[in-house]
């Protein structure tokens, strides 16, 4: 007979029930690992906040009927396989990092440049999108704008949007022209169009669709970006390790289901 349990339990009789319970943990085994803290919040209330400017076409774009766009289908899909619903929460390109630090919501997204300034306080999802900064402009200025220095010249105005890597851009690269700030993004295009500005410089994709849309716009440097080649991402806290890892697993399940793909398909052509 195996008498190997008796010491632990006789000092759990001198010791009381505090000792009992220690032994009889010690055989077994490890308690089940507790997941962080943000993981157990999104699971034990079934919404995931989503922060989002909503202003960047074809990604994430919020109308009156709520929000929409290649990032908002795979949103969509990631909260399905965590069983929870969305809560949408405004944010703007200048506050995005701090409201992501602020914990005002669990991930954001709507077509943010993944680069290491983000990823040295956050963590990022993997990229997707491949593109480069271009210039978008009225299709009578075609002949115009045909090298990076004919955007840097005094008489050009340049219309940006505040806080993103597009303004770092305007600001690096384009200290000759004329910049002015509109707050909201959306409505740059339409500036441009109605030449009450020259450029607006953003990534590929933007640039092709309101050149797809607007026949008085032109999507400039579309072969030649002005940048070398990145990616966008989807944006997460770094505080919760366990939530990432799921985040970062289920991302994975949309890419090798081809739901990305599928996304890509139908927003990005």
């Amino acid at each position: 007979m195996n008498t190997l349990p008796i010491a632990p339990i006789v000092r759990c009789r001198r010791a009381g029930l505090a000792g009992l319970i220690l032994a009889i943990s010690a055989f077994a085994g490890p308690a089940p690992a507790a997941a962080g803290p943000r993981l157990d919040r999104v699971n034990e209330s079934k919404v995931l906040r989503v922060g989002s400017p909503g202003d960047y076409r074809p990604f994430a774009i919020k109308s009156a009927d709520g929000y929409s766009g290649h990032d908002i289908d795979l949103i969509e899909q990631i909260a399905k396989e965590l069983g929870a619903k969305i809560e949408y929460v405004p944010t703007t390109w200048k506050t995005l990092l701090p409201d992501l630090q602020a914990d005002r919501f669990d991930i954001a997204l709507g077509g943010i440049t993944r680069n290491a300034a983000r990823i040295g306080v956050a963590d990022m999802l993997p990229g997707y999108a491949p593109f480069g900064k271009v210039a978008l402009i009225r299709a009578e200025d075609k002949a115009r704008f045909t090298t990076p220095d004919t955007l840097n010249q005094p008489e050009v105005r340049v219309i940006k949007n505040p806080g993103g890597t597009n303004e770092q851009f305007v600001m690096a690269n384009l200290k000759n022209a004329q910049v002015s700030t509109h707050e909201k993004n959306a409505e740059i295009p339409a500036l441009i169009a109605e030449g009450k500005g020259d450029v607006m410089i953003t990534e590929t994709y933007e640039a092709l669709h309101y050149a797809r849309t607007d026949p008085r716009l032109f999507a400039a440097f579309i072969d030649a970006p002005l940048t070398p080649p990145n990616t966008l991402g989807f944006l997460l806290p770094k505080d919760d390790a366990d939530y990432a890892r799921v985040m970062h697993f289920v991302w994975g399940l949309l890419e090798d289901r081809g739901v990305v793909k599928q996304a890509a398909q139908k927003w990005l052509k």
